[in-house]
């Protein structure tokens, strides 16, 4: 284990009692767990595969009172070039089953959002056809109420089951989830999403299915897909767009390092290769001066910044 971990060997081996080998990784670089493909090491990455390990997990933290850090597809961060100390937990591929029940879906937190929307147009759902691009888990949309043309999680969750510290299960209902602009109870109150359940209406799977490919070619068409990044970098100001502001400004391509705002679309910061986190903050911090001078509008990162410099 690195020099600086905050890991106690016998935290590892409680955790080894109940999960598998790969499910608990030490001194794991972090650029391999995040779309952006940037991040130094964390201590100790979990990937629990049910709500039952996620409990033990979580009780196991607080007991020998390590920090924690709660992840789905690793979609909306940056994890800074010193890695994570303590533990992270991602909810990823061992936690993404999904199922359908009449116009209902249940999803593991960790089902990505892609796989939920085809699950939906599959069984004649609508309502998520609105997510069919959006790179992230479940458990990400819920927590950050992602939202995308003209839809957005909370017309959608209806109810989430997630695990506090104490290792509880609490089960939220559609009004408790304070679902706002990229903003849910999740973000104050530190609980584990574990399992979303979605309520859908019946609708008609070719128009479901054209409307995705729409949605798709227009994705497609106008974003930065194939490098990698942490999907829209910043807030939309209030009455304007962020990505417009900063072709506006003349900031399309700019470069710190590795990072560089896209040539395709200015709202996303990508990876041009070989980026560190250093980079993508101080291209930010020249994007927010840049737009602030000629607009006079201070633009607000989307992406969540973790980790130690």
């Amino acid at each position: 284990m690195g020099m600086n971990t905050l890991i106690d060997k016998n935290f590892v081996a409680a955790c080894r009692e109940f999960l598998q080998a790969e499910q608990v990784l030490l001194d794991e670089p972090m650029r391999l767990h995040t779309t952006f493909e940037i991040g130094g090491p964390a201590d100790c990455l979990i990937f629990p595969a049910n709500m039952a390990e996620t409990q033990r997990i979580l009780k196991l933290v607080k007991e020998y009172k390590l920090p924690l850090t709660l992840l789905g597809n690793g979609s909306n961060m940056l994890v800074r070039d010193k890695g994570i100390r303590g533990v992270v937990v991602k909810f990823a591929e061992p936690m993404s089953s999904i199922r359908c029940e009449g116009t209902r879906i249940i999803a593991g937190a960790g089902a990505l959002l892609k796989d939920v929307s085809e699950c939906a147009a599959a069984h004649g759902l609508t309502g998520l056809e609105y997510a069919c691009g959006i790179p992230g888990s479940i458990g990400g949309a819920v927590f950050m109420n992602a939202g995308a043309y003209d839809g957005e999680t909370k017309n959608v969750a209806d109810c989430v089951r997630a695990v506090d510290a104490e290792g509880n299960i609490h089960e939220f209902s559609k009004d408790e989830l304070e679902l706002g602009y990229r903003h849910s109870v999740f973000q104050t109150n530190g609980e584990a999403i574990c399992e979303v359940e979605l309520q859908l209406q019946p609708g008609d799977e070719q128009e479901i299915r054209a409307k995705i490919a729409d949605y798709t070619q227009r994705r497609e068409s106008k974003q930065p897909l194939e490098m990698p990044s942490a999907g829209s970098t910043f807030k939309r100001p209030e009455g304007y767009f962020a990505g417009t502001l900063i072709d506006q400004t003349g900031l399309k391509g700019l470069m710190v390092g590795g990072a560089q705002v896209s040539t395709k679309h200015a709202g996303f910061v990508v990876n041009a290769g070989g980026a560190t986190a250093a980079d993508v903050v101080n291209l930010i911090h020249e994007v927010q001066r840049r737009v602030k001078e000629k607009h006079g509008v201070e633009l607000q990162p989307e992406v969540r910044m973790l980790g130690e410099e």
